[in-house]
């Protein structure tokens, strides 16, 4: 069950796990980023601020894109090396970033998110996978705790980048960057991992000369083309609209509104068919679609659309609610339906195919579905902390000031990555059950001590101890769950093996913040009917406190199913000197 004995990395190898690592946090960091941005965004998307639920497929559209796809990307990732998979996910981020900064209707921003949404999950499980191939079973807790920490406190960064950027330029300019350092990051670990020999770009010849073939001109210029024209349509620079001489391109052909019935849309369309064609029929095409495309049907593409789709319609049915109406949207029924019905007959699939991106046998160890049970608890409760403790902080003490709020979140986020590099470090000890059954119920205290915040808690530099009580705790608990998951599966489905770990968390964040928050609103006005004469404050404490309470309640049981389900992961070995060195 166990990967092969592996002695450890290269230096090389560590610098790769380290912009791998960076690649993680700074994409953790796009999934928060447009908390502040969002209103600037719908203004571009001409969209009423009193709309918002119309803006949720914005948020949804990335968590889609990152829950949905995972599994794929973590299967690709075991059949054809970590090191393919992460430089196509980066480019995909960069990809969709691009799309993101330039787009001026929700349609395009929406498509632009989702591809940040694939690229940036499709780094951890490949990541994690990488940690799996570098590292034996007895070393990997300090790694995979490193790659936690800096996971979890691009949860913080996310917004401070937002609002920092924000302070010089417009949103658009938080997605350029997003841009340049995908792009810099996909050459960084296409060179270290051209130098580690995973995959050979080249065939040696005879000579031992390596054969150096020519570039795909035609592609290159349908690239540069694509590009090229598609800024002019999304941007419409004003100096060229109103051109004389090139004033025409943005003449539409028929009276309509659409962008692409203009020339230099046709021109786009054009340029991008023409390399769509090159890269599936090209003998050396510069985008080896041909390549992507055996690698997905080798990984269950089937299999992986029907799973994409049973979990795409959880996404939506509780990513687009609106807690203070409902845990779920109004047409969940619907979304939960189809949901159901493509895991039947994924359920269906799996039995009959050979080879299915999932099989059974490879999760049947407790301890890996435990992990999928426990990510999903933790992911859950993690939420509460998220959402919660800013907004009780705008309740009280920080009521004219987001930056204030996000700073009483920092001391939770701040102490969840050293809690995740300790827990990591025990791990060369002591089994992983306990250790994450202590963290979370460390978790479960710092959650209950909230419930017992009032309007004036904050004040106090003894509101400092729950958050980062909490904070450590929950950090503490991240690298157990993974590694009981790497430790119980084979090798050769590692990718895979992450990649649902880390779906299962995401998947407990949204039905978590869905019933908690309504269950919140629902004693809020419980309490109002009781008592008339509670201010509002009074009543969105009473709200807030009920989070704290339900978070903590769910710590605590995810503390328990991780002290039961994890016995006997073999996930400890050597000397704690060793255990230092990486």
């Amino acid at each position: 069950m166990t990967s092969p004995t592996v002695a450890g990395p290269d230096r090389g190898s560590r610098v790769l796990l380290a912009l791998c690592a960076a690649a993680v946090g700074f994409a953790a960091i796009d999934t928060y980023v447009v908390v502040l941005a969002l209103p600037d965004m719908m203004a571009s998307a001409q969209i009423e601020v009193t709309e918002l639920q119309r803006a949720a497929p914005i948020v949804s559209g990335f968590l889609l894109g990152y829950v949905a796809m995972l599994p794929l990307i973590g299967r690709i990732a075991d059949l054809r090396g970590q090191v393919p998979v992460l430089v196509a996910s980066l480019v995909v981020f960069a990809v969709g970033s691009l799309l993101t900064a330039v787009s001026y209707d929700l349609a395009t921003m929406v498509a632009g998110r989702f591809l940040q949404g694939v690229g940036g999950g499709g780094l951890v499980p490949a990541t994690m996978a990488l940690v799996a191939a570098l590292y034996p079973v007895e070393r990997r807790g300090m790694p995979l705790g490193l790659v936690s920490a800096v996971q979890e406190f691009g949860a913080v960064l996310g917004p401070l980048f937002g609002a920092l950027v924000l302070t010089f330029t417009s949103w658009h300019g938080i997605f350029a960057i997003n841009l340049a350092v995908g792009l810099l990051l996909a050459a960084a670990v296409r060179t270290l991992g051209r130098h580690r020999g995973d995959r050979p770009t080249a065939v040696d010849p005879p000579d031992g000369r390596r054969s150096r073939p020519l570039p795909d001109l035609l592609s290159i210029a349908a690239l540069a083309t694509t590009v090229v024209a598609g800024l002019v349509l999304f941007v419409e620079p004003i100096a060229l609209r109103r051109s004389l001489r090139w004033g025409e391109l943005f003449v539409p052909y028929v009276e309509t509104d659409s962008r692409w019935i203009t020339p230099i849309g046709a021109i786009t369309v054009g340029a991008g068919l023409v390399l769509l064609a090159r890269s599936l029929l090209a003998a050396r095409p510069l985008i080896n679609l041909r390549s992507a495309l055996r690698a997905m049907v080798e990984a269950d593409l089937r299999g992986a659309v029907l799973l994409a789709v049973a979990l795409g319609g959880v996404v939506l049915a509780f990513a687009t609610a609106d807690p203070e109406v409902a845990v779920l949207h109004e047409q969940a029924t619907w979304f939960l339906l189809v949901s159901a019905a493509a895991a039947v007959v994924f359920g269906i699939h799996v039995w009959r195919t050979p080879a299915p991106i999932v099989q059974p046998r490879d999760l049947s160890a407790v301890a890996a579905w435990g992990s999928l049970v426990v990510s999903f608890l933790i992911g859950w409760a993690l939420i509460a902390a998220l959402v919660d403790i800013p907004l009780f902080a705008r309740t009280t003490t920080q009521r004219e000031s987001q930056l204030g709020a996000a700073l009483i979140l920092l001391r939770f986020l701040a102490a969840l990555p050293i809690g995740a590099v300790i827990g990591g470090w025990l791990l060369r000890r002591l089994p992983a059950g306990p250790i994450a059954a202590v963290g979370l119920l460390a978790g479960a205290v710092g959650f209950w001590w909230m419930a017992q915040w009032d309007e004036t808690a904050l004040e106090s530099a003894v509101s400092n101890v729950p958050l980062v009580v909490a904070g450590l705790g929950f950090g503490v608990a991240l690298a157990p769950v993974n590694a009981a998951m790497l430790a119980t599966t084979r090798h050769h489905v590692h990718g895979l093996a992450s990649a649902l770990v880390v779906v299962a968390r995401m998947v407990g964040m949204l039905v978590g913040i869905s019933v908690l928050t309504t269950w919140g609103l629902n004693r809020f006005y419980e309490a109002q009917r009781a008592d008339p004469s509670l201010s509002p404050v009074e009543l969105a404490i009473v709200q807030e406190q009920t989070v704290f309470y339900g978070a903590a309640a769910t710590a605590a049981l995810a503390a328990l199913a991780a002290l039961v389900l994890f016995r006997g992961a073999p996930t400890r070995g050597v000397r704690t000197a060793d255990a230092l060195r990486m």
